[in-house]
């Protein structure tokens, strides 16, 4: 789920979308199944979808999912893991322009409050840091379960500008959209039953 060039900071967002399964006070604490989670971003370079991935994140999530207002989400992603799956790009997208990853090696999400929906569904309001810049996200979430392992998907939009994400001449969204799509899927053990 790679090609070109694309704005991997929507998998940032993406990442702190994830943590839709947190937990405060006493609600059990999970453990993300790295092999079976996965994070990625799509964006538009000049009106073709480009795909990429983040390969290397890490979560600390407490989610109750009969008490998720004490939940609680914290997510991590190293933006130098960034991929599109060209050599030359995701070289590109640790650079200043892109996401200054020597300045700033993580983007961060952190979960301010957790809303159940119903049927498995919850909406996760949070803090997304990426590049020095925070921003308000609502990051709507699945949950799963299946055995003893639970899966929280969703997916969000982010405008990469707002991070400044792909500077210079890249702030040009006729050449590159501004609008990100970040999509995740966590796997989880440790968490209570829906």
């Amino acid at each position: 789920m790679r090609r070109r060039f694309t704005l991997p900071l929507m998998l940032l967002a993406v990442a702190g979308v994830v943590a839709a399964a947190p937990a405060h006070a006493q609600a059990p604490t999970a453990k993300l199944l790295p092999a079976q989670s996965e994070i990625g971003f799509v964006s538009k370079q000049m009106g073709v979808p480009v795909q990429g991935q983040f390969k290397k994140f890490d979560a600390q999530v407490s989610f109750d999912p009969k008490q998720p207002a004490n939940g609680k989400i914290a997510f991590a992603i190293d933006t130098g893991s960034a991929t599109i799956g060209d050599r030359d790009t995701d070289a590109e997208m640790k650079k200043g322009d892109w996401f200054d990853t020597a300045k700033f090696p993580q983007a961060t999400f952190q979960s301010t409050a957790i809303k159940a929906l119903g049927g498995g569904k919850f909406e996760v309001a949070g803090k997304l840091a990426i590049k020095g810049s925070s921003r308000d996200v609502l990051v709507p979430v699945t949950l799963t379960q299946a055995g003893g392992t639970s899966t929280a998907t969703g997916a969000f939009a982010i405008k990469r500008l707002e991070f400044k994400i792909g500077a210079g001449d890249w702030g040009d969204t006729s050449m590159v959209a501004d609008e990100v799509q970040v999509k995740f899927k966590l796997a989880l053990t440790g968490v209570g039953a829906l």
